[in-house]
């Protein structure tokens, strides 16, 4: 069955670069196999943390061509190449359609730390005349959605949204708002994220953010247990091709799955702490429901953000319990992939599809107590066959920034 709102956008093309692997399809069979990819890091070597969700074997000379590959942070690399694939995987050619009618709406909370932390360290260890002067276009965080539109010729809105850790799942409802108004065609929307740099994870170590298991770093990322202790830090990229659903069946594309609602909100409750009472959260939802016109009792699936930090996973959790109830299966993919800060909305927006398309929801990695205080249908162990038509996924960010998307299956 195919549920419509009239504000519906349809996925035509998914493009994935995660730590589970360097595509959508062997991403999602590594989330499905709910095998960790958190490993020893030997960029974070004697730090407190040195462990992370790094993606393996990227070589962005190889995707991008050396001379292109040069000139951009690795946060817009793994934008690009993902960025890539989704036009590919919805059978769209650069070359030939209307560039005008095309945007791109991309994620993005930290821009490119690896180029400051490198550059700064020239200018202290050097001299000021051994900054790149490439240091400034290769660090900001617009330059994603720039150097995107520059590569696939789309000369529509471009923009960048910063909401932490929900700037993915903006993204993409900001995406929706541009189709659905009639400003574009096709847009281009998801995160990317490539913070694993020495400063970084320590700054996040010292806020107490991360999880501090160096002894068994697969097991350190469990979302939903009762033993977890902080989220592990991951880098990645998740692009969508989004369309109106009659402009993708009149070219005949297939379609994974229509974005059917969204909604947002903010806790204005703490700078980095969640608000306990999850009111902001529970809004957002409430919000997302209402736009694409489904009932609670209607969701069979949910992408948890849970991020496996004790204060999230409880918050989370008794909202999607108020507002949802026991029915839906919940998974969090972080498990597998750790927590990619503001690309997570858009690589578990994408593995929301695909658990629609194929009927699998996927199992949350190292879960085996379940918190007591987290009265959810919490899949685990292996991945869960289901008939899934509705589906929704959440985002909390830094800042009190909440998003939600409901998903309907095609």
């Amino acid at each position: 069955m195919t549920l419509l709102s009239k504000r519906a956008v349809a996925i035509t093309g998914v493009g994935l670069v995660t730590a589970a692997g360097l595509d959508a399809r062997t991403s999602w069979e590594r989330v499905c196999s709910g095998r960790s990819t958190a490993a020893p890091d030997p960029e974070l070597a004697g730090l407190p943390v040195d462990f992370s969700c790094r993606v393996p074997g990227f070589d962005a000379g190889a995707r991008l061509g050396p001379s292109n590959a040069w000139r951009l942070d690795r946060f817009t690399q793994l934008a690009i190449v993902a960025a890539r694939q989704a036009v590919a995987d919805a059978g769209l050619d650069p070359e030939s359609w209307d560039g005008t009618r095309v945007g791109v709406i991309v994620g993005n909370s930290l821009g490119g730390t690896g180029t400051w932390e490198q550059q700064h360290r020239r200018f202290l260890e050097d001299a000021p005349k051994s900054v790149s002067p490439l240091m400034i276009p290769m660090g900001m965080s617009n330059m994603v959605a720039g150097h995107m539109a520059i590569d696939v010729k789309a000369f529509g809105p471009s923009m960048v949204t910063a909401t932490a850790c929900a700037s993915g799942s903006n993204a993409i409802g900001l995406a929706r708002d541009l189709l659905r108004s009639g400003t574009c065609d096709v847009v281009l929307a998801g995160g990317a994220e490539a913070a694993l740099t020495p400063a970084t994870i320590t700054g996040l170590t010292r806020m107490g953010g991360l999880s501090g298991r160096r002894e068994d770093p697969a097991a350190a990322s469990r979302p939903f247990d009762a033993a977890r202790d902080g989220f592990v830090a991951a880098e990645g990229a998740g692009i969508l091709v989004l369309e109106r659903p009659e402009d993708a069946r009149a070219r005949g594309a297939s379609v994974y799955a229509d974005v059917i609602g969204f909604g947002s909100s903010t806790d204005a409750y703490h700078a980095t702490a969640p608000d306990p009472s999850g009111a902001g959260m529970e809004r957002a939802l409430r919000a997302a429901l209402a736009d694409a016109g489904v009932g609670a009792d209607e969701v069979d699936h949910v992408n948890a953000h849970g991020t496996s930090t004790p204060l999230n996973d409880v918050a989370e959790g008794r909202v999607l319990r108020r507002v949802l109830g026991e029915r839906p299966l919940v998974t969090s993919t972080k498990g597998v992939t750790g927590h990619a800060l503001a690309a997570a909305g858009a690589i578990e927006a994408a593995f929301t599809a695909l658990a629609l398309r194929h009927g699998v929801v996927p199992p949350t990695a190292n879960l085996t107590d379940l918190d007591p205080e987290i009265d959810l249908n919490v899949t685990s162990g292996k991945a869960a066959e289901a008939d899934l038509e509705v589906a929704v996924s959440t985002s909390l960010g830094f800042g009190g920034h909440n998003a939600a998307l409901v998903f309907a299956a095609v």
